[in-house]
């Protein structure tokens, strides 16, 4: 894998197999503020003293990283648990080569792919290793607040952008979580509405279009 530096003087890396970065070129760490962890309201949800946060395909943990900064400023009490789904051992161990601006990154250090969890203070951070359409399957039902959806695009990995996927979504939320992607292809939004989720835009980060935001119908 290749190091790119983004925009913001924060480093991601280029999958040459897939031929896309794990971030976006404009900011990697601004991405995960931006594109995830307020539109999701993780500050108004730490409040409540727990958080439950589904990132799904991981990656070097910048999204969940941010969101743990977040919540922990508005609420140090707060008790968070981050589950991540990731495929690739490799983007695992490149957290040892980064040192983005986020407090919390430091004990994501403790990762690895030997090491997919660890408990620092309040907060439990569970690496779920494999095929995200699997591993999703053995989470609970009706428990996530906030969901971080990152993976390759959909042009570039269609799989992972499916109805059935975005159905175990949708089953592991709560009805008051908030789900969170960066892109806006029309497959993806077709095919979160058909898991029975109602999505807007959500915020233009380094793209030319938005991202999108989505819960569930009430």
């Amino acid at each position: 894998m290749k190091k790119i530096i983004t925009a913001d003087n924060t480093e991601t890396f280029l999958n040459e197999e897939v031929g896309e970065t794990y971030h976006s070129h404009t900011g990697a760490v601004d991405e995960a503020l931006k594109k995830y962890a307020i539109p999701c309201k993780i500050a108004e949800k730490a409040k409540t003293g727990k958080l439950r946060i589904l990132d799904a395909f991981f990656g070097m943990g910048y999204n969940s990283a941010m969101a743990i900064d977040i919540a922990l400023k508005e609420n140090p009490d707060c008790v968070i648990e981050v589950f991540g789904l990731e495929f690739d051992p490799e983007i695992i161990k490149k957290i040892q080569e980064v040192n983005p601006p986020i407090d919390f990154f430091k004990h994501y250090k403790k990762l690895s792919p030997t090491s997919l969890e660890f408990k620092e203070g309040n907060v439990t951070v569970k690496i779920l290793l494999g095929d995200a359409r699997e591993t999703v399957k053995t989470l609970t039902d009706d428990s996530f607040d906030a969901v971080f959806f990152d993976p390759f695009s959909p042009k570039t990995a269609p799989e992972m952008w499916t109805k059935e996927l975005f159905e175990d979504v949708y089953r592991i939320m709560k009805t008051s979580a908030n789900f969170a992607t960066y892109s806006c292809a029309r497959m993806a939004r077709d095919n979160i509405s058909a898991a029975g989720l109602m999505y807007d835009d959500g915020p233009i980060v380094g793209r030319r279009g938005p991202g999108t935001i989505a819960m569930k119908w009430i």
